[in-house]
Protein backbone atom coordinates (compact mmCIF):
# COMPACT_ATOMS: atom_id res chain seq x y z
CA UNK A 1 0.00 0.00 0.00
CA UNK A 2 1.52 3.37 -0.91
CA UNK A 3 2.26 6.13 1.46
CA UNK A 4 0.71 9.80 1.74
CA UNK A 5 3.37 11.14 0.17
CA UNK A 6 3.75 8.78 -2.54
CA UNK A 7 0.38 9.02 -3.69
CA UNK A 8 0.10 13.02 -3.28
CA UNK A 9 3.03 13.25 -5.31
CA UNK A 10 2.12 11.02 -8.30
CA UNK A 11 -0.96 13.43 -8.25
CA UNK A 12 1.51 16.58 -8.51
CA UNK A 13 3.11 14.97 -11.19
CA UNK A 14 0.51 14.08 -13.28
CA UNK A 15 -1.22 17.74 -13.07
CA UNK A 16 2.32 19.34 -13.40
CA UNK A 17 2.56 20.96 -10.27
CA UNK A 18 5.77 19.21 -10.78
CA UNK A 19 7.82 19.44 -13.43
CA UNK A 20 11.24 17.20 -13.90
CA UNK A 21 13.17 18.40 -16.90
CA UNK A 22 16.98 16.41 -16.19
CA UNK A 23 18.05 17.39 -19.73
CA UNK A 24 16.56 20.63 -20.19
CA UNK A 25 16.81 22.16 -16.51
CA UNK A 26 14.96 25.77 -15.24
CA UNK A 27 16.12 28.63 -14.03
CA UNK A 28 14.91 29.90 -10.88
CA UNK A 29 14.16 33.54 -9.87
CA UNK A 30 17.49 33.14 -7.69
CA UNK A 31 19.58 31.85 -10.51
CA UNK A 32 20.19 28.41 -9.60
CA UNK A 33 19.89 25.89 -12.62
CA UNK A 34 17.41 23.31 -11.57
CA UNK A 35 15.39 19.76 -12.96
CA UNK A 36 12.65 20.72 -11.27
CA UNK A 37 9.76 23.23 -10.87
CA UNK A 38 6.79 22.97 -8.55
CA UNK A 39 3.68 25.22 -8.92
CA UNK A 40 1.29 23.90 -6.25
CA UNK A 41 -0.78 26.54 -7.08
CA UNK A 42 -2.29 24.39 -9.65
CA UNK A 43 -3.99 22.16 -6.95
CA UNK A 44 -6.40 24.71 -6.06
CA UNK A 45 -7.82 24.13 -10.03
CA UNK A 46 -8.54 20.49 -9.54
CA UNK A 47 -11.21 20.20 -6.69
CA UNK A 48 -10.64 16.57 -6.21
CA UNK A 49 -7.09 16.97 -5.04
CA UNK A 50 -7.90 20.74 -3.88
CA UNK A 51 -10.23 18.94 -1.36
CA UNK A 52 -7.63 15.80 -0.62
CA UNK A 53 -4.99 18.26 0.25
CA UNK A 54 -7.20 20.66 2.69
CA UNK A 55 -8.74 17.01 4.49
CA UNK A 56 -5.23 15.76 5.02
CA UNK A 57 -3.57 18.74 6.06
CA UNK A 58 -6.65 19.33 8.31
CA UNK A 59 -6.27 15.51 9.74
CA UNK A 60 -2.36 15.79 10.45
CA UNK A 61 -3.37 19.67 12.79
CA UNK A 62 -6.32 16.97 14.69
CA UNK A 63 -3.92 14.68 15.19
CA UNK A 64 -0.40 16.44 15.81
CA UNK A 65 -1.55 20.06 16.99
CA UNK A 66 -4.81 19.26 18.25
CA UNK A 67 -4.26 22.82 20.60
CA UNK A 68 -4.19 24.91 18.01
CA UNK A 69 -6.61 27.51 18.14
CA UNK A 70 -5.65 29.59 14.52
CA UNK A 71 -4.27 28.97 11.28
CA UNK A 72 -1.88 30.83 8.92
CA UNK A 73 -1.16 30.88 5.85
CA UNK A 74 1.66 31.78 4.03
CA UNK A 75 1.57 34.29 0.91
CA UNK A 76 0.94 33.75 -1.94
CA UNK A 77 1.01 29.82 -2.80
CA UNK A 78 -0.50 28.70 0.53
CA UNK A 79 -2.95 31.63 1.21
CA UNK A 80 -6.09 29.43 -0.84
CA UNK A 81 -5.18 26.35 1.27
CA UNK A 82 -4.67 27.99 4.51
CA UNK A 83 -8.25 29.04 4.58
CA UNK A 84 -9.86 26.01 2.96
CA UNK A 85 -8.14 24.59 5.67
CA UNK A 86 -9.31 26.64 8.22
CA UNK A 87 -13.04 26.91 7.01
CA UNK A 88 -12.95 22.86 7.15
CA UNK A 89 -11.41 23.05 11.24
CA UNK A 90 -13.44 26.24 11.87
CA UNK A 91 -10.44 27.96 13.73
CA UNK A 92 -9.63 31.94 12.78
CA UNK A 93 -7.27 32.71 9.57
CA UNK A 94 -4.57 35.02 8.57
CA UNK A 95 -2.21 35.12 6.40
CA UNK A 96 1.08 36.57 6.40
CA UNK A 97 2.67 38.76 3.78
CA UNK A 98 6.55 38.10 2.34
CA UNK A 99 6.74 42.09 3.55
CA UNK A 100 4.54 44.59 4.84
CA UNK A 101 2.09 46.65 2.51
CA UNK A 102 3.57 50.04 1.03
CA UNK A 103 0.13 51.41 1.99
CA UNK A 104 -2.95 52.06 4.67
CA UNK A 105 -2.01 50.29 7.47
CA UNK A 106 1.27 48.59 6.23
CA UNK A 107 -0.03 45.34 7.85
CA UNK A 108 2.41 42.36 7.62
CA UNK A 109 0.22 39.83 8.86
CA UNK A 110 -3.77 40.22 6.68
CA UNK A 111 -6.48 38.99 9.55
CA UNK A 112 -6.79 39.59 13.90
CA UNK A 113 -4.45 37.36 15.91
CA UNK A 114 -4.68 37.75 19.42
CA UNK A 115 -1.83 37.71 21.70
CA UNK A 116 -1.06 33.94 23.31
CA UNK A 117 -3.20 32.00 20.11
CA UNK A 118 -1.20 29.12 19.42
CA UNK A 119 -1.30 29.26 15.64
CA UNK A 120 -0.10 26.23 12.81
CA UNK A 121 1.23 27.90 9.84
CA UNK A 122 0.33 26.50 6.40
CA UNK A 123 3.14 26.21 3.19
CA UNK A 124 2.45 24.93 -0.41
CA UNK A 125 6.38 24.31 -0.49
CA UNK A 126 9.85 24.76 1.01
CA UNK A 127 12.79 25.41 -0.33
CA UNK A 128 15.63 27.07 1.50
CA UNK A 129 12.72 27.25 4.42
CA UNK A 130 13.98 30.99 4.40
CA UNK A 131 10.60 32.13 3.44
CA UNK A 132 8.49 30.28 5.61
CA UNK A 133 10.18 30.52 8.79
CA UNK A 134 10.49 34.74 8.47
CA UNK A 135 6.76 34.10 8.31
CA UNK A 136 6.96 32.15 11.67
CA UNK A 137 8.83 34.95 12.97
CA UNK A 138 6.12 37.68 12.06
CA UNK A 139 3.52 35.33 14.00
CA UNK A 140 5.81 34.94 17.00
CA UNK A 141 6.33 38.98 17.38
CA UNK A 142 2.94 39.46 17.07
CA UNK A 143 3.10 37.54 20.35
CA UNK A 144 1.47 34.36 19.40
CA UNK A 145 3.03 30.80 19.81
CA UNK A 146 3.73 28.95 16.26
CA UNK A 147 3.01 25.05 17.42
CA UNK A 148 4.16 23.62 13.95
CA UNK A 149 3.97 23.96 10.18
CA UNK A 150 2.51 21.82 7.69
CA UNK A 151 3.49 21.99 3.67
CA UNK A 152 2.56 20.58 1.00
CA UNK A 153 6.09 19.38 -0.69
CA UNK A 154 9.39 20.24 0.50
CA UNK A 155 12.28 19.77 -1.40
CA UNK A 156 14.18 18.44 2.02
CA UNK A 157 17.03 20.77 1.49
CA UNK A 158 19.58 19.79 4.58
CA UNK A 159 20.07 24.03 4.98
CA UNK A 160 15.89 23.66 5.89
CA UNK A 161 16.44 20.99 7.74
CA UNK A 162 18.67 22.67 9.54
CA UNK A 163 17.23 26.06 9.90
CA UNK A 164 13.71 24.52 10.99
CA UNK A 165 16.03 22.74 13.96
CA UNK A 166 17.74 25.82 14.79
CA UNK A 167 14.16 27.87 15.15
CA UNK A 168 12.51 25.56 17.13
CA UNK A 169 10.01 24.87 14.24
CA UNK A 170 8.02 21.02 13.79
CA UNK A 171 7.81 21.06 9.99
CA UNK A 172 5.22 18.35 8.49
CA UNK A 173 5.05 17.85 4.86
CA UNK A 174 2.04 15.95 2.65
CA UNK A 175 4.94 14.81 0.52
CA UNK A 176 8.40 14.97 -0.21
CA UNK A 177 11.57 15.20 -2.80
CA UNK A 178 12.72 11.15 -2.25
CA UNK A 179 9.13 10.19 -2.46
CA UNK A 180 8.44 12.31 -5.82
CA UNK A 181 11.78 10.19 -7.30
CA UNK A 182 10.36 6.75 -6.24
CA UNK A 183 6.70 8.02 -7.67
CA UNK A 184 8.11 9.69 -10.93
CA UNK A 185 10.12 6.25 -11.63
CA UNK A 186 6.65 4.26 -11.19
CA UNK A 187 4.54 5.92 -13.19
CA UNK A 188 7.96 6.26 -16.07
CA UNK A 189 7.74 10.29 -15.94
CA UNK A 190 11.22 9.76 -15.60
CA UNK A 191 13.98 7.63 -16.26
CA UNK A 192 16.50 5.22 -13.91
CA UNK A 193 19.42 6.63 -15.52
CA UNK A 194 17.71 10.74 -14.24
CA UNK A 195 17.74 9.54 -10.58
CA UNK A 196 21.30 10.23 -10.14
CA UNK A 197 21.15 13.53 -11.62
CA UNK A 198 17.94 14.44 -9.70
CA UNK A 199 19.67 13.59 -6.39
CA UNK A 200 23.43 15.45 -6.75
CA UNK A 201 20.67 18.62 -7.42
CA UNK A 202 19.88 18.68 -4.17
CA UNK A 203 22.73 17.87 -2.14
CA UNK A 204 24.12 21.22 -3.43
CA UNK A 205 21.36 22.91 -5.70
CA UNK A 206 23.16 26.48 -5.14
CA UNK A 207 26.30 25.40 -7.03
CA UNK A 208 24.67 22.68 -9.34
CA UNK A 209 25.45 23.04 -12.99
CA UNK A 210 24.17 20.53 -15.65
CA UNK A 211 26.58 18.37 -17.44
CA UNK A 212 25.86 19.70 -20.98
CA UNK A 213 26.43 23.39 -19.80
Amino acid sequence: MKNLDRILAEKLLNISAIKLQPDNPFIWASGWNSPIYTDNRKTLSYPELRSFIKIEISRIILEKFGEANAIAGVATGAIAQGALVADLLSLPYVYVRSSPKDHGLENLIEGNLKRGQKVVVIEDLVSTGGSSLKAVEAIRNSGCEVIGMIAIFSYEFPVAVEAFKKAGVELVTLSNYNAMLEAALEIKYIKESDIETLKEWRKDPENWVPIEL
